[in-house]
């Protein structure tokens, strides 16, 4: 069930833009968490009234969610493959990004009338 979810200030593109940057996210959340891509879930929301360091400049935050434990190297590198996906995509400086990775227990995931655990 592993979850990416792309919040920014910056204007929305295309609608084929943002499918083709959801899809391609989808696909590396998938290998970097090893589980099925058939079970990741990608959402965007741009335009999003907010500030970082102080200032309106564009600026990003991304929640990844996954059941199970996401171990330090597995975030370092989704960090860096993400932020560097979100910068070419949206045009965010890497250093106006924020990442919140967060474990989930399966049975406090829901799905098709029933939980992860």
């Amino acid at each position: 069930m592993p979850l990416i979810k792309v919040q920014t200030s910056v204007s929305t593109p295309e609608k084929t833009e943002v499918e083709a940057m959801l899809k391609g996210l989808s696909a590396k959340l998938a290998k970097h968490t090893g589980k099925p891509e058939s079970y990741v879930m990608t959402t965007f929301e741009g335009e999003v009234p907010m500030t970082f360091a102080g200032t309106i400049d564009p600026v990003c935050y991304i929640e990844i969610k996954s059941v199970g434990t996401m171990k330090p190297d597995q975030t370092q590198a989704m960090s860096q493959d993400f932020c560097q996906e979100v910068n070419q995509k949206l045009g965010v400086p890497k250093n106006r990004i924020y990442i919140e990775f967060a474990d989930a227990k399966g049975f406090m995931w829901g799905w098709n009338g029933t939980t992860f655990g």
